[in-house]
């Protein structure tokens, strides 16, 4: 076991964890920050994004070793109060089905619309697309990223 000094959503936390020990497992079960979802475990469906340094990384595959000084934002962090555009505007949209993808999805728009923040259709389709939702409410998903682009 080694200890890790992370930066996350502002605050530093310190943990004892072996060194290829998932983000997404320290995020969750040692610093109780259960908004971050595991899906797939493979890096596959997003349902795992946080942002590192603003970039949005897929946290199940992310070895908490590799992390380091980084500054880490989960879903928790987005906002204080839950009012970032992207956070607004799914609301307004009523994207959430289920609701097991949203906080991944939300990451992810939101590091895309931070580098991007006057998007396309298709470069809000092709940022989405690494980010799977069961229900299927990808043509809500597009509205909302687009709703926000517009409310930045």
């Amino acid at each position: 076991m080694s200890t890790f000094n992370l930066k996350i959503n502002g605050k530093t936390h310190s943990v004892d964890v072996e060194d290829d020990t998932p983000l997404l497992w320290v995020l969750r079960d040692h610093l109780g920050l259960v908004g971050t979802k595991y899906s797939c475990g493979i890096a596959q469906c997003g349902a795992c994004t946080v942002h590192m340094n603003g970039e949005a990384v897929f946290s199940c595959s992310l070895p908490v070793s590799s992390v380091a000084s980084d500054e880490i934002t989960t879903i928790e962090g987005l906002s204080e109060k839950g009012d970032h555009p992207v956070q607004k505007a799914w609301d307004e949209v009523d994207v959430a089905q289920c609701g097991y993808c949203q906080a991944g999805q939300i990451m992810n728009a939101a590091a895309f619309l931070d580098k991007n923040p006057s998007p396309s259709m298709e470069e809000i389709e092709n940022a989405m697309n690494r980010n799977i939702c069961r229900c299927g409410t990808y043509h809500k998903i597009r509205e909302a990223v687009a709703m926000a682009a517009k409310s930045k």
